[in-house]
């Protein structure tokens, strides 16, 4: 890394350069600081690293060094808290995005552990997908979209999961006769309920035929 050894000479400054504008201790960690530039937070670094690059407040520096210097300093304990991340569930490249953004790793800190996430099979939008469509019950197609869009899923993986699924008329049914229970089965209430299953992401059909469980004819509702 040819560029981090000019950070201990003197830094010409140019228009590519930001100000360090404030260095502070991590409250949870006090060997790692964050860096601070021109007035908004960037990264958070070990302190000796910050020693060791000279990086001190007033200093001009290019984001892109501060970068690297992150990457080669710290890119075995970002990929360290991913995969402890990671062992409870599964998740999406954007919930892993955004955990590791939060703690403090550059764009490419990030873009480096995602791709060797990614490469070894640890983080996949298409195997998350299909076994989150495959462990969910109660809910329409609709309605798992909406939560797997949530989470950030890709977009192609969500609607190639989807298309492997069939949506249940006899789990919609069952779901109906739940909330018909107690009720008056008048023409009202199977209409709230008909109501309640598109609320649950089932489509038109779905939950008609549910409503055919119940002797309802078929009908526009």
């Amino acid at each position: 890394m040819r560029e981090l050894t000019n950070l201990r000479g003197s830094a010409k400054i140019s228009q590519n350069m930001a100000e360090i504008t404030s260095i502070e201790p991590q409250i949870k960690d006090k060997e790692r600081v964050n860096i601070y530039v021109d007035g908004v937070f960037y990264c958070g670094i070990k302190l000796e690293v910050a020693i060791k690059y000279r990086l001190k407040v007033g200093m001009h520096i290019e984001k892109k060094q501060l970068d690297e210097i992150q990457l080669e300093t710290e890119k075995s304990q970002a990929m360290d808290k991913a995969m402890t991340h990671l062992s409870a569930t599964m998740k999406t490249k954007k919930q892993m995005r955004d955990f590791l953004a939060k703690k403090g790793y550059t764009e490419l800190v990030i873009d480096y552990v995602l791709e060797k996430l990614a490469y070894y099979g640890f983080v996949d939008d298409d195997a998350y997908c299909r076994a989150y469509v495959q462990s969910v019950n109660g809910k329409g197609k609709r309605a798992i979209e909406v939560d797997l869009m949530r989470r950030g899923a890709e977009r192609g993986a969500i609607e190639r999961a989807l298309s492997e699924c069939e949506e249940s008329a006899d789990e919609a049914a069952a779901i109906l006769k739940k909330y018909m229970r107690g009720k008056e089965c008048d023409q009202k209430n199977l209409y709230k309920g008909f109501k309640f299953l598109l609320s649950k992401g089932y489509d038109y059909d779905t939950a008609k035929s549910a409503l055919e469980s119940f002797g309802v004819e078929d009908e526009d509702n």
